[in-house]
């Protein structure tokens, strides 16, 4: 036996064991706050941060003044003190079952530790208040911030919020010192439509923050910002020809102003929609067609971005007259003109053309006659002549006459 403790390694050895015990016992001691008596049989140790249950009715009562955590010392029998703040397989805990509503010191207490150990615990009571427990559906209102930090001439509109109501739970009391919940929003540099997570916040009617978790605790919040924006009238244009015998009568867009949105720079060159283009080739009657509104270079947007284009058209309509006469012009003063064809010298007259034109006509407005100028005595075929209004058609009983010229002197 000397031999083997004279033997070099059974130093190394026997040293090696002595430096990990004193390495495990100045760890647990540090990770358990322990001040340890290390000699005798005697031991002492502060476990810190130890959690503290509350027993009372959670569904409808609400319990304030309760610490989180204490320091709980244990002192006693070291073979007991170890295993116990080694395992913390104990619980610190105040019971307010019992208690109505109202403001108490009660003590904190302990189970499930050794007989055999003093516990002291720090704090040893706590104050608490029970308060009867409420919940209240508030709607939730949206506040903006550095609003003046959005580019020139942008707004925002009207926010929405989902959910736009939340849950508040706790003491009637605080419930009643709510005055309202609000999701903040930023708009520093803001140019479009915006979409943000927002934690909700509660005040009181000071505007204090009050400290209550609200159920969802953010919500979704949606901004419309609307740019810069100026109203024009419509411009239409038109291509093509309508049909012979359909007459335009108005082309009306529907709505005759829009309103465009985009930078101000932009907005200042704009006075009127252009680029809308209505094509009559195929318009033979009433028609309404839809077109996209053209987005004017540079502009964000435009409101709204389809136009109805509303095309009046009118057919021609057919005015019949008859006995219209046919006066002579050109006829020297000697000479006299008798008509052998038509007789009476009057034909029947159809006028084609405009409703509104050809309906307002009588036959004092229509002019027929044959010019006879240069013409000597005898038989002429002349063509018969009008005067017309414009966009008026006619359709004579005869586009000839047969005029016998005589001379005044010889006919006495």
């Amino acid at each position: 036996m000397d031999k083997l403790m004279d033997h070099p390694w059974f130093i190394r050895v026997v040293s090696l064991l002595l430096a990990i015990m004193l390495y495990m016992s100045a760890n647990v001691g540090a990770k358990t706050g322990e001040t340890r008596n290390t000699f005798g049989q005697e031991d002492t140790e502060t476990l810190i941060d130890i959690p503290v249950v509350a027993y009372y009715d959670e569904d409808n009562l609400v319990v304030s003044g309760v610490p989180k955590y204490v320091n709980v010392t244990l002192q006693g029998p070291a073979s007991i003190v170890k295993p116990t703040a080694l395992q913390r397989n104990f619980e610190v805990y105040v019971d307010l079952t019992e208690l109505p509503l109202g403001t108490y010191t009660v003590p904190i207490k302990y189970r499930d530790i050794s007989d055999k150990l003093k516990v002291t615990i720090q704090p040893s009571s706590a104050k608490v208040t029970i308060r009867e427990k409420v919940s209240k559906r508030f709607p939730v209102g949206v506040e903006f911030f550095n609003r003046n930090k959005m580019p020139d001439g942008y707004s925002v509109g009207e926010p929405t919020v989902k959910p736009d109501a939340v849950t508040i739970t706790g003491a009637k009391e605080l419930i009643d010192e709510i005055a309202f919940v609000k999701a903040i929003v930023d708009l520093d540099g803001a140019t479009e439509t915006l979409t943000r997570e927002a934690r909700v916040w509660v005040y009181d009617r000071r505007g204090n923050e009050l400290d209550i978790e609200p159920e969802p605790s953010s919500v979704e919040v949606t901004v419309p910002v609307k740019s810069p924006s100026k109203t024009v009238p419509v411009q239409v244009r038109t291509t093509g020809e309508l049909p012979d015998g359909v007459h335009l009568v108005s082309i009306t867009p529907e709505p005759d102003r829009v309103t465009i949105y985009g930078p101000k720079e932009v907005l200042n060159h704009i006075d009127k929609l252009e680029g809308l283009t209505v094509d009559l080739d195929d318009i033979t009657d009433d028609a309404t067609v839809e077109l996209d509104a053209p987005l004017p270079d540079g502009a964000k947007s435009i409101n709204p971005d389809k136009i109805k284009v509303h095309i009046d058209v009118e057919k021609d309509v057919t005015q019949t007259w008859k006995d219209v006469p046919i006066a002579v012009v050109g006829l020297p003063d000697s000479y006299k003109a008798e008509f052998v064809k038509p007789l009476e010298g009057k034909i029947t007259v159809h006028l084609v053309g405009p409703p509104d034109v050809v309906r307002g006509l009588t036959k004092d407005d229509i002019r027929l006659y044959v010019d006879v100028g240069g013409l000597d005595t005898g038989e002429h075929q002349v063509p018969i002549q009008w005067n017309h209004p414009k966009q008026v058609q006619w359709q004579p009983s005869a586009e000839t006459a047969m005029v016998h010229i005589r001379d005044k002197a010889t006919a006495q």
